[in-house]
């Protein structure tokens, strides 16, 4: 029996899920992996690179859509390879298309191929015009809080800044930008890119974020069915440290046992 209070529900776009735990699709060696990792992982949204993986706009080619069923997985469509807002709102309105009316996207405009760093310029640009355009978006950022904020301010229905670099699993280099950003959320607030192994996921979910984002932590793992079932838990285990309160740190020892009626 479970002694944690009870926990507001993760609602996106008027949707509730019981996984906090979002995963991509990229960098599996096959179809079949990439279904059997997400199903262990219990993630029940999926996030889709529209300009990477086929969702039906390249008939006979495999389709990612015949392994992760709309049915049972919100598929969330992402603007990965996006260098412009043109580009990032033009792959929005082509994946409303193929998933005929489905206006929960994932924003990301990214400025370079080296750090694939978000685009804050372009990313405020896209948001503006995605957002009037009846999107739902969830926002790829830099781990700035003022730019967070203008994100939120313009509309977007949650903000996800890095916790580092896409693909580095470097793990939460910034912790303290991530504080102020939970502080002034306005927004759910998900941890996206940068994690690298459970104790990652757990951190960040520690720290009050309402989700996690990942792919490649999965994906490039040397079992990644394991290391799915494995971030389930840590997300699970991070949220609930979080509702619990955790100790105040010390610098000097305090003894776990009183001391008053010691045997002399």
């Amino acid at each position: 029996m479970s002694h944690a209070p009870s926990d507001k529900p993760f609602t996106l776009a008027g949707r509730t899920y019981q996984s906090r735990l979002l995963v991509g699709t990229g960098k599996y060696k096959d179809l079949e992996e990439t279904r059997l990792a997400i199903e262990a992982s219990g993630a029940e949204i999926v996030t889709v690179a529209v300009r990477r993986t086929n969702i039906g706009q390249n008939p006979g080619e495999p389709n990612l859509l015949d392994v992760i069923s709309p049915e049972r997985y919100t598929i969330l469509p992402n603007t990965a390879g996006c260098y412009d807002a043109v580009e990032a709102v033009r792959t929005c309105r082509l994946a409303r298309e193929l998933l005929d009316g489905h206006n929960l996207v994932k924003l990301e405009v990214l400025a370079d191929q080296k750090t694939l760093f978000p685009n804050v310029i372009e990313t405020l640009k896209a948001a503006e015009v995605l957002v009037k355009d009846g999107f739902d978006v969830m926002v790829y950022t830099s781990d700035d809080p003022i730019i967070a904020r203008e994100l939120a301010a313009k509309g977007c229905i949650a903000v996800m800044p890095l916790a580092g670099l896409i693909g580095t699993g470097l793990g939460i280099c910034n912790p303290y930008n991530l504080r102020i950003i939970l502080e002034e959320a306005t927004v759910p607030v998900l941890v996206d890119a940068g994690v690298g192994t459970a104790s990652d996921a757990t951190i960040a979910m520690e720290l009050g974020c309402e989700a996690v984002l990942m792919n490649s932590a999965i994906a490039h793992a040397q079992n990644p069915i394991l290391m799915g079932e494995a971030m389930k838990h840590a997300i699970i285990a991070g949220r609930m440290a979080y509702l619990a309160g955790r100790m105040p740190k010390k610098l000097y020892a305090s003894a776990s046992s009183p001391l008053d009626g010691l045997i002399k």
